[in-house]
């Protein structure tokens, strides 16, 4: 494959798949989530995610899940919100690559330990390109076809990986970037947390990769005041940024089943987040996301 520099091949040849790979020409069918690991980009560090394809005999596009500060799930498996997007993206034709940045870094939730949240905040973007090389250097995935979601803390990285002069961008860029992205109430949503995580001036952030943000109004945890006001300012300097705003719905509004109550462990005084699903944003952010990523990605359901 021809690259743009040395940095694709470099990274896909450290790729180490604990899982099998089917030919391309052969029917892939539905399988469960395949524990896979990778090495970071710089090599230092080995990432575990969940791979999942859907049935279909050629090759498919993909995404990239980033998960929350909570983590990505338990020993028994992902939370049921990836669990939900999974099979709802499978149904659609996308191979999903579920990277589990907590655990391959022995950690547990990092969303009350401020140093172990800016760590993550650091690191993260580099595992969203780990995760493009190691899908891009699969027979079964698109290559030029695959995009970043992430949610919460996942969805602040998402912001911070495709911006221009972003962390974790490889210099020199892989020869297909990603072609989309989404970001569920994403943390960092603001003019004052960008330019400090990225050590640029107020007002600079942009993007020349299409972005979807879907974002509940009654959010504590991740407000969406800032974050829409900083999302206007790139639409002004015409960044490929679209957003949607769901009145009365909370954090995590997207996840199926969930009452909504507060998060006791993460409590601070008088203070805690609340998250819990709306039905109505639930599945108009399923029928945005659906259309967003098949206008870029192009997926064909099986």
């Amino acid at each position: 494959m021809m690259t743009n520099g040395h940095w694709f091949g470099e990274a896909a040849g450290r790729v180490l798949a604990v899982a099998f790979v089917a030919s391309a020409a052969m029917v892939a069918p539905a399988q469960a989530d395949e524990r896979v690991a990778f090495r970071s980009l710089d090599g230092a560090l080995a990432l575990t995610a969940y791979l999942h394809r859907p049935a279909r005999a050629e090759p498919a596009p993909a995404i990239v899940m980033l998960h929350g500060c909570s983590g990505l799930g338990t020993s028994a498996g992902p939370f049921a919100l990836y669990r939900d997007w999974r099979d709802f993206l499978a149904d659609k034709g996308y191979v999903t690559l579920m990277v589990d940045s907590a655990a391959s870094r022995g950690l547990g939730q990092t969303c009350t330990d401020a140093d172990l949240a800016a760590r993550m905040w650091k690191e993260r973007p580099a595992d969203a390109y780990a995760g493009l090389a190691f899908l891009q250097s699969q027979p079964f995935v698109i290559a030029d076809k695959v995009a970043l979601i992430g949610w919460s803390q996942g969805g602040g990285v998402v912001l911070e990986t495709i911006a221009t002069h972003g962390l974790g961008r490889p210099n020199p860029l892989p020869a297909q970037d990603f072609a989309a992205a989404i970001a569920f109430y994403p943390g960092l949503c603001s003019k004052t947390a960008q330019a400090a995580h990225l050590d640029a001036p107020r007002g600079t952030w942009t993007t020349s990769i299409p972005l979807l943000v879907l974002q509940g109004e009654a959010d504590n945890w991740t407000p969406a005041k800032p974050c829409a006001a900083f999302l206007s300012d790139t639409q002004a300097r015409q960044a490929p940024v679209t957003f949607q705003i769901y009145p009365g719905a909370s954090h995590s509004f997207d996840a199926p089943d969930m009452p909504i109550h507060a998060v006791e462990r993460y409590r601070r005084g008088d203070w805690a987040p609340i998250e819990g699903t709306n039905e109505e944003a639930r599945a108009d952010a399923r029928d945005r996301a659906a259309r967003f990523l098949a206008g870029r990605l192009g997926a064909k359901a099986p």
